[in-house]
């Protein structure tokens, strides 16, 4: 696939690293020489130096046999008149456009269509980091929670915990600890390697397990790796933009939430604007501050600000200072593993959140959702079975006949509205949504070729 990235920051960068081993053929544009260099140095792709709504820029990357427009700068407007110029002269068959403007948002029904501004796909960042958080608060205890089908099945990630009840045990006992319900281990990690579950793979304590269930079991398969946390009541951000204030409104109903905001300005709208939220004015690294505002009693501490040092710093703080549980929102990609794991619990980075959502519509057969897991380094992916027997490489087979790359599982198939748990002996079946789990990315096109149904199969 031709595809056209306009954008060489962190998003831009990740999605070209992601989708530049996967036989793509990529064009990166920005107006900033010193990052494309670094960009064509680290991999194997062309780089346009200039303005991406310029038509001349855009032709010199190749718009006019492009399959694919991206355009993730750090301006929306420059997106929008990008994906406008795209479809008018080149005829570019799928326009995407990163847009963060809450005022283009709310009008986007009647803005992003072929009639007005000819996006085929809005991302979101904010929207995005928001719905991630906000299953993590859902979850008290998960890494990562990341949902499939609609809803009907999640992939979560725990850190397994001595006092869980499947540590030291085999995964074929998890059936005699939870008769009533079905779910598979699709990974674990084990000092940051991966190790292939098996049946008589013992889970130990530190390992981080992946696995997949009905979305109402989550809670319940959590509780026997790790002793279940309660529900989280107080809850404390740090930073008043768009993803705090989106948070908070999104909170504030169900949930006892406090909001820090530097700026005094910023802090009277927000007290204005949120209902339920307590907001104060001041700096979330002052002492006396957090010691007033009982940080000893908050069960989860987010800090949420664009200042990736106040971020860890504030955060450490509230931590040593008591607060139960801290994350963090994370810019910097070599930060996020420094951190996650120490005194920080779970260190957020806004640019998998966003590249998942754009890898959803780059990757090519009928892959529905895609989930950057392990920040990064892993996936999930949900794809649709088209053909039959004759025609598919899947359909018609068991999940043990399908010839699956290394490092990856089928976890789930739903059928409908039926969620089926996979094991060897379930036959793929037309339509079926397969939810996988590939833990080394780099096997990610032999995953799609699969389910590419060609008439020429035999």
């Amino acid at each position: 696939m031709k595809i056209i990235i306009l954008g060489a920051g962190q998003v831009g960068g990740t999605l070209a690293e992601n989708l530049v081993g996967e036989n793509n053929d990529i064009t990166v544009v920005d107006t900033n020489a010193v990052r494309l260099r670094q960009l064509q140095d680290k991999f194997d792709l062309r780089v346009v130096q200039g303005h991406g709504s310029h038509p001349r820029v855009l032709r010199a990357a190749g718009a006019e046999d492009a399959d694919m427009l991206v355009a993730v700068t750090n301006s929306d407007e420059t997106n929008m008149i990008a994906c406008q110029i795209a479809y008018s002269l080149f005829n570019t068959p799928n326009r995407i456009a990163r847009i963060r403007a809450a005022d283009y948002i709310r009008e986007g029904e009647n803005l992003f269509h072929p009639e007005a501004v000819p996006i085929d796909h809005l991302i979101t960042p904010e929207q995005l980091v928001i719905e991630y958080i906000y299953k993590l608060i859902e979850y008290p205890g998960a890494l990562q929670v990341v949902n499939f089908a609609e809803g009907k099945v999640s992939i979560a990630a725990v850190k397994a915990y001595y006092g869980g009840p499947l540590v030291g045990n085999a995964l074929s006992s998890m059936r005699e600890h939870m008769p009533h319900i079905e779910t598979r281990v699709a990974a674990i990690f084990r000092h940051d390697r991966p190790i292939r579950p098996q049946a008589s793979t013992v889970i130990e304590a530190g390992d981080e397990v992946f696995f997949v269930a009905a979305s109402q079991h989550i809670r319940a398969v959590m509780s026997e790796l790790q002793r279940l946390e309660k529900p989280y009541k107080r809850i404390m951000l740090v930073g008043g933009g768009n993803i705090g204030a989106g948070l908070a409104q999104r909170l504030e109903k169900s949930y006892n939430v406090k909001l820090i905001e530097r700026n005094p300005q910023r802090a009277a709208d927000l007290a204005e604007q949120l209902h339920d939220t307590m907001v104060f004015c001041g700096d979330a690294s002052d002492q006396e501050l957090l010691t007033a505002e009982h940080v000893e009693q908050i069960d989860v501490f987010i800090a949420i600000t664009n200042d990736d040092e106040a971020n860890i710093m504030s955060a450490m703080l509230a931590k040593r200072m008591g607060a139960k549980k801290v994350m963090v929102l994370i810019q910097r990609h070599a930060y996020v593993d420094l951190v996650q794991g120490s005194v920080i619990d779970i260190a957020i980075s806004p640019q998998q959140a966003t590249v998942s959502a754009l890898l959803g519509h780059v990757r090519k057969a009928d892959i529905v959702s895609v989930s950057s897991l392990r920040r990064g380094v892993a996936e999930a992916i949900e794809a649709i079975a088209h053909g039959d027997e004759q025609t598919s490489k899947v359909v018609g087979r068991k999940v043990d006949e399908v010839k699956l790359p290394p490092g990856t599982t089928i976890g789930a198939i739903v059928r409908g509205d039926e969620v089926i748990i996979a094991n060897s002996n379930i036959r793929i079946e037309q339509d079926d949504h397969i939810i996988m789990f590939i833990t080394d990315k780099k096997f990610v096109p032999e995953v799609e070729r699969l389910f590419q149904p060609s008439p020429f199969f035999l």
